[in-house]
């Protein structure tokens, strides 16, 4: 393209300081450097990280930043070594990494990498590497993606490709909701056919957890939340039952024990609140219940009885769906092909860039499921 090996001026959303609206400013966006790819951004999401950085992360080195790590769009150019991506391929930004070299991916185990901001810099959330100023000012990249941008620069640990006939209006979800709530009930939890699941919170990511439950063959699923307002796209995407926590006078853990003789066989919980990811735990069934934490914080500690782990429970957590991110976006997209996956139920609002704080004031009043983000035209 004529871009390449250029400083691309563009426009972006940039987070100047916690608990402020985003400021639509004009960034510099370097070239790609070795190993690196540069990518026009079509579409974004916005996710409770997005917010949580913005609103509860205190670290000092956590800001200035563009935020958004859920998006897709299309390679504009890239660094030298670089040979698994070409301008043009469509792709998905990655949040965490797969450098296919270190400890954990050769583990075939587990889908950290050594890699990325997650194993350098968890705390503060970014790299200390940036291929972005505004104002003179270098500006972080969010979970090294930053898809707020309608240009970004990735490493090619952190990117997957995607089919060119991919729609990248609904396949941006693959970036974190469907991916983490998806794989938490199918890898995770690893949610068997016939059995009983209660997942708590039904926001993108629970959504996508109840999907992965009925996909998996659960025989009853109960979705939980507070606002019953979403309760007709949880039944849409498999949930059997639904229960509102305020609508009964004891412990939701003890109502879905009172419904299922002792407790479910899975919970899986997507609200990042220490006291649900305890009644998540709590409502599984002694003996063999396992219970997955989804819901990202970083601000308390949970805890429960040690008996509740003693009578054979099990307390897990799930990162990125337990997905391994570039195979995980070819398992999905081979799911989404199949027809096994309705996006469209999680698409609630539709905005531009320009919009984006309109989409976190949704958000933060619980209004939407997932905004997407119209950013550069495909």
């Amino acid at each position: 393209m004529a871009t390449a090996g250029k400083v691309i001026k563009c426009k972006a959303a940039v987070a100047w300081e916690s608990n402020k609206p985003l400021v639509i400013e004009e960034i510099e966006v370097a070239p790609p450097e070795a190993n690196e790819i540069r990518v026009k951004i079509v579409t974004t999401g916005l996710c409770h990280t997005d917010l949580y950085q913005l609103y509860d992360n205190k670290h000092p080195d956590a800001l200035p930043t563009v935020l958004g790590h859920e998006g897709a769009g299309i390679v504009e150019s890239v660094g030298p070594g670089v040979t698994e991506f070409q301008p043009g391929d469509k792709v998905i930004p990655l949040p965490i990494s797969q450098c296919g070299e270190c400890r954990f991916c050769k583990s075939g185990r587990s889908n950290h990498c050594d890699e990325g901001w997650w194993s350098q810099r968890p705390d503060i959330m970014n790299s200390a590497v940036t291929r972005f100023t505004c104002r003179g000012k270098k500006v972080y990249q969010f979970m090294g993606t930053s898809t707020f941008s309608e240009y970004t620069v990735v490493h090619k640990n952190d990117l997957a490709k995607i089919d060119a006939a991919a729609p990248l209006d609904k396949v941006f979800l693959f970036g974190c909701a469907v991916s983490t709530g998806y794989g938490a009930a199918i890898n995770s939890a690893q949610v068997t056919p016939g059995s009983t699941c209660a997942v708590f919170g039904l926001g993108a990511v629970g959504l996508a957890a109840v999907m992965g439950c009925r996909n998996a063959g659960a025989k009853k699923i109960f979705a939980v939340d507070i606002n019953p307002d979403k309760f007709d796209r949880a039944k849409a995407l498999g949930a059997t039952d639904t229960i509102n926590p305020k609508d009964y006078d004891k412990p939701v853990s003890q109502v879905l024990a009172d419904l299922t003789n002792g407790g479910v066989d899975f919970s899986i919980e997507c609200t990042g609140n220490v006291e649900v990811m305890r009644s998540a735990f709590e409502a599984c069934v002694k003996g063999w219940g396992v219970s997955v934490v989804v819901g990202y914080t970083d601000l308390h500690d949970f805890a429960s009885r040690p008996a509740q782990l003693i009578s054979g429970r099990t307390w897990k957590g799930s990162l990125w769906g337990g997905y391994r991110p570039k195979d995980g976006v070819a398992d999905l997209g081979k799911a989404l092909l199949a027809k096994r996956l309705n996006l469209e139920e999680f698409i609630s609002h539709k905005m531009t860039l320009n919009e984006v704080n309109d989409a976190i004031e949704l958000m933060k009043k619980g209004q939407c499921i997932r905004t997407l983000m119209a950013v550069c035209p495909e």
